[in-house]
């Protein structure tokens, strides 16, 4: 449908990085090469390979909090589902709900390939210690949420994943291409229910502009603080883990989401959004960066609801896990 353009070449650039994956798995590297020389002929870093220390923890902390969010993410699109306005707009997102499960399976797969096991990664986020987008700690008000959601939410998610189909830790690389697949299908599918929303009363007209202006900035801010303050940055892209900036992603998603809104005849809630000619990229207001920290430090409106809801559902399957191990020893005994 008309706006989607932008999530479509989203789209080619993943099925290009799906054939990168491949070719780069066809070319001979020396099997003596050192980190460095993988790293400079864009080839792929594999769990077996010798890596620097501060490699694998970086890309632990950089997965975990990923895997965090998509579990987390559940949560306020979850909160819909049984109050859905039709069956198929039910069916739709639960559908979608269970992606977002199955992209945290991927992630937490391909962490526990650097070393690090899934009871220490469960631990992590329900002790705080690592922790997960702060998107999640924001409210879901209204049914139009869910479109909002999936235009902005899922839309900067795809902008700042579909570099990471082209990660230097192969792992990775790879559970992105499905990732971003399935995020470009939510994009859609959020944009297309916010599309019906718009075009509709004047009430449901109101409530989309409603669900655009409280989404916007957070959805800036998902790119995290402005490069002059990001800790880790210029290291991952040396490293080829990340390969565009903060600021660069943010930029690329503002200009990917003007003419979107101009579609749905929505209005974006910045006065001073504007088209810089010398610049070839729209003038924008930047998030409030000093917000983004307090709500990644544990200030937002759900974040103690949130971590709530996830510390009662880990111990409220405890009894699961334990039939889950039990059947597997009592399967190894037998194979013994």
């Amino acid at each position: 449908m008309p706006g989607v353009a932008g999530a479509e070449r989203l789209l080619g650039e993943v099925e290009e990085a799906e054939a990168a994956l491949r070719e780069a798995a066809e070319r001979e590297l020396d099997g003596e090469a050192s980190f460095d020389a993988v790293i400079a002929a864009d080839q792929k870093i594999e769990p077996r390979d010798a890596m620097p220390d501060a490699y694998r923890a970086g890309l632990i902390r950089q997965i975990a909090q990923h895997a965090h969010s998509e579990i987390i993410g559940m949560q306020p699109e979850g909160n819909w589902i049984s109050r859905a306005p039709s069956l198929r707009r039910k069916a739709i997102l639960l559908a979608k709900v269970q992606d977002e499960a199955g992209h945290g399976l991927y992630l937490y797969a391909a962490a526990e390939t650097l070393g690090v096991s899934r009871q220490e990664l469960d631990t992590a986020l329900l002790t705080g210690k690592q922790k997960y987008s702060s998107i999640f700690n924001y409210p879901t008000l209204s049914w139009a949420d869910m479109g909002a959601i999936g235009w902005l939410v899922d839309g900067a998610a795809i902008v700042n994943q579909v570099p990471l189909c082209r990660c230097s830790y192969g792992p990775y690389a790879r559970a992105m291409i499905r990732v971003c697949k399935e995020e470009s299908f939510h994009q859609r599918q959020g944009y297309q229910s916010l599309y019906v929303l718009a075009q509709g009363t004047p009430a449901q007209r109101a409530m989309a502009q409603d669900a655009v202006d409280r989404w916007w900035y957070p959805s800036l801010a998902m790119f995290g603080p402005p490069d002059a303050d990001s800790t880790h940055s210029a290291q991952s892209m040396a490293w080829k883990v990340k390969r565009f900036s903060n600021d660069e992603l943010r930029q690329r998603f503002v200009d990917m989401c003007v003419p979107q809104a101009e579609i749905l005849g929505l209005t974006l809630p910045d006065p001073d959004l504007t088209w810089n000619e010398q610049r070839g990229h729209y003038d924008y207001t930047a998030p409030d960066f000093e917000e983004l920290m307090r709500v990644v430090k544990g200030d937002g409106p759900c974040n103690r609801q949130r971590m709530a809801h996830r510390n009662r559902a880990h111990e409220e399957g405890a009894w699961v896990r334990e039939a889950a191990a039990a059947y597997a020893e009592k399967n190894r005994k037998a194979v013994a």
